[in-house]
């Protein structure tokens, strides 16, 4: 199966909630989903043609929103959805370039690969930090949580706490494997 455009299916259901123009549509995506789905400009635009043009969204029918260009989702547009909703996830091959750097590590001075994991660790707790106040936030809005929704939007903001915590985690034992098992004079012969 050829893998399918996944901006289609994001604009799609960000439009199922309501009626948004393409600003819309990336502000909702840098607030709400961003830590596991992020969209830019130059692929909303040309998927919000295409959507037109296949007769899955149109133009907004409220005339308030008549001064912006403003779509809404079709009937056709949410059995698309819907059943693209049903199919399986495409496995997607891994790509990390840290892992990549990390794994001709020892090319390079000790002290370089323990600053770039303590990057990356930092990083995970400001997103840990991050994702806990957005739970917290969740988790103490009384009508968030009477909303159907909010068990599916609750799942992606968990998977990214428990894999912060563990990214942090395995930074920290990382460091330690590699000053305890590191020859002492790698710095020697490293290239850089």
């Amino acid at each position: 199966m050829a893998i399918k455009n996944k901006t289609k299916y994001a604009i799609l259901g960000v439009l199922c909630l309501k009626p948004c123009s393409g600003y819309d549509i990336k502000k909702f995506c840098d607030k709400t989903i961003s830590h596991y789905w992020s969209e830019n400009f130059g692929h909303i635009y040309p998927v919000l043609k295409q959507l037109q043009e296949e007769h899955f969204i149109q133009p907004s029918e409220d005339k308030a929103s008549a001064k912006r260009n403003v779509f809404q989702i079709t009937d056709e547009g949410k059995r698309e959805f819907v059943e693209w909703l049903m199919l399986p996830p495409e496995i997607q091959s891994p790509r990390s370039e840290l892992m990549l750097k990390l794994s001709f590590g020892n090319y390079i001075a000790i002290e370089h690969v323990i600053a770039m994991l303590g990057e990356v660790k930092d990083r995970n707790i400001r997103n840990l930090a991050y994702y806990r106040e957005l739970e917290g936030s969740y988790l103490t809005n009384d009508a968030a949580k009477k909303d159907p929704a909010f068990p599916y939007w609750l799942a992606p903001l968990r998977h990214g706490i428990l894999t912060s915590e563990v990214n942090i985690r395995w930074c920290e034992e990382t460091v330690q494997n590699i000053k305890q098992y590191a020859p002492s004079n790698l710095e020697e012969d490293a290239y850089v």
